[in-house]
């Protein structure tokens, strides 16, 4: 499927902003599940200072804001084919260790609750039991927009009893860490069948199963990714993967504005 992605963050502020530095992730890569056709990311009201690729091989820039302008404008934009193959996305590549998605992190401890859910799950083989954990973690948080916000961890939001992608997905990553399972968590858009317009990115995870790769898992939808998704980033969990973040010295006030649109 060719999906036509749009994406526009719009930061505004009451008086000049003496440094910012933000960091994007906003440039998806061709691989076994898409194929970039084209791409580009507009910046208005920012200096781009460089371009590389992380340690977990996300496509990133930093771009430095200084003076005079009230507005930076992101705008990242373009075509994407994206390939149904059944969650799978493959082979462990890029620089960081496979050993590196094992640990836990502070978005990602496993308390009794998750510990819980970790342990109450069974299935036959690892792909089952994985789909298992899915399933029971969708059962036990209710997607609820609003209920978390981006510091909430996965032990609070089981307990909150609901929560939205990146809750889902950080649960889903404690528990299969738990288990044994390398994990990492995903950043991207999906393609909507009620609405065009969107104002977030989705989440969803993924876990390493020996003799196959890794393999994708969308909580909040109950499904394993298919060819409505595009992959942005990945890393250990929401920090590592999200797609705008930064810093900012100075008092003045920031309204953010975001604007997406995914499209057949």
């Amino acid at each position: 499927m060719l999906l036509k992605v749009f994406h526009r963050t719009l930061y505004t502020y009451d008086a000049p902003v003496p440094y910012a530095l933000q960091r994007l992730r906003l440039s998806p890569q061709s691989g076994k599940t898409q194929t970039v056709m084209s791409w580009t990311v507009d910046i208005e009201g920012a200096q781009q200072e460089v371009r590389f690729f992380d340690h977990f091989d996300n496509d990133t820039r930093l771009v430095s804001v200084s003076g005079a302008p009230h507005t930076i404008e992101i705008t990242a934009k373009g075509d994407v084919q994206v390939h149904d193959t059944a969650g799978v996305t493959g082979p462990h590549t890029g620089f960081a260790p496979l050993w590196l998605f094992e640990p836990e992190t502070a978005l990602t401890t496993a308390g009794p609750l998750v510990s819980d859910i970790a342990h109450s799950v069974k299935g036959d083989g690892d792909v089952e039991l994985l789909h298992m954990l899915s399933h029971t973690i969708r059962e036990r948080v209710a997607y609820a927009v609003g209920a978390t916000d981006v510091a909430t961890v996965a032990e609070d939001a089981v307990a909150r009893g609901e929560g939205v992608c990146q809750d889902h997905s950080h649960i889903f990553l404690a528990a299969a860490r738990k288990l044994g399972f390398p994990a990492r968590y995903v950043s991207g858009y999906l393609l909507l069948d009620d609405a065009r317009e969107q104002v977030a990115t989705h989440a969803w995870a993924e876990a390493y199963v020996k003799g196959l790769g890794w393999v994708a898992f969308d909580v909040s939808n109950g499904i394993s990714p298919d060819e409505r998704y595009v992959r942005l980033a990945t890393g250990r969990d929401y920090r590592d993967a999200m797609p705008v973040s930064g810093i900012r010295l100075g008092q003045s006030q920031e309204q953010l504005e975001v604007h997406i649109t995914v499209e057949q």
